[in-house]
């Protein structure tokens, strides 16, 4: 058997839903047979291999196309809007994800020549699958048909897939995210502190202290790596906030507006129109399967379940 095949096999072996948290630290796999409608969600720094199938990653108005030959890794704490686009029960999308640990990565540093690269890169950048890191990836989750083995050798099998991805086309991106003060380190605070305040007032000046940047800084090099500006970024985030709670809670659109940091109940009302095509209240009804047919499931397109949220 190939590397893949030996990957979907593992896969298809432990992932008991469409998506599946597994005993190793970060790593979570993927079986899902039909396509899905766009979920939202916060990328945290990642690497995710497609193993088989096909899924499309909306940031900042712009798509990226991830089928089984590319990698991609998220940088930076990122909202995106992602779907498979192609799986089905015969050919089921297979897939990986990985948190990366920076901490980890800094003690490989002093060790790796890592390739040069342009001074810009942006937070989710894609990248050519090879055999070197497909073997880590492997060695690395046949733990879970051995677990017996994961508190002795967990450690360098995961030494061994940072060193392959240090060596690897984007290795000069995950230096820099595991060293301060380097560009994405400093946009990686800001977004981090967005993620965690987003309900709170924010000023550009406040962002460019955390930062240790210029406010004109700040705002070049936030929008070049997250592909929107900081208040975009922020808009995306308490609406996706927004959304999660008008599907799992009790609370009217006027108290969760309210509750993500909108004082103003028709700016709240226009941006969530504006990002997910459809009022609040009219949204959530459509997600939960009470309101007007769902055209995409017209069409044959199979929806991820509410209740369980498939985060792609």
């Amino acid at each position: 058997m190939s590397t893949k095949e030996e990957l979907v096999a593992i896969i298809d072996r432990h992932a008991a839903a469409p998506k599946q948290k597994t005993p190793i630290a970060g790593l979570s796999i993927f079986r899902v047979e039909a396509p899905t409608l766009p979920v939202e969600s916060i990328y945290t720094p990642r690497l995710c291999v497609v193993i088989q199938g096909r899924k499309e990653i909306l940031l900042g108005g712009r798509a990226f196309e991830v089928d089984d030959t590319q990698y991609f890794i998220a940088s930076v704490n990122l909202p995106v809007s992602a779907r498979i686009t192609a799986a089905s029960s015969d050919h089921p999308h297979y897939a990986l994800s990985f948190e990366l640990n920076r901490q980890d990565l800094a003690e490989l540093l002093p060790n790796v020549a890592v390739r040069p690269a342009a001074a810009h890169r942006e937070g989710l950048s894609l990248g050519r699958q090879t055999e070197d890191i497909l073997g880590a990836l492997h060695r690395l989750i046949l733990f879970l048909n051995r677990p017996e083995d994961l508190p002795a050798l967990l450690k360098p099998a995961t030494t061994e897939l940072y060193y392959r991805l240090l060596r690897s086309e984007h290795g000069a991106t995950l230096r820099d995210y595991a060293t301060m003060d380097t560009r994405i380190a400093q946009i990686g605070r800001v977004t981090s502190w967005i993620k965690e305040h987003y309900n709170k007032p924010m000023t550009i000046g406040l962002l460019a202290d955390l930062a240790g940047m210029s406010a004109t800084s700040l705002h070049r090099h936030f929008k070049a790596t997250t592909l929107m500006t900081p208040l975009e970024y922020r808009t995306h985030v308490r609406l996706q906030e927004a959304r999660k709670r008008l599907l799992t809670g009790g609370s009217s659109a006027r108290t969760v507006g309210f509750e993500v940091g909108y004082d103003s109940q028709t700016q709240f009302t226009r941006e969530y129109r504006r990002l997910f095509g459809r009022p609040p209240v009219r949204d959530a009804a459509y997600l939960k399967g009470i309101g007007p047919s769902n055209p995409a499931r017209q069409a044959g397109v199979k929806e991820a379940p509410v209740e369980r949220p498939l985060k792609i």
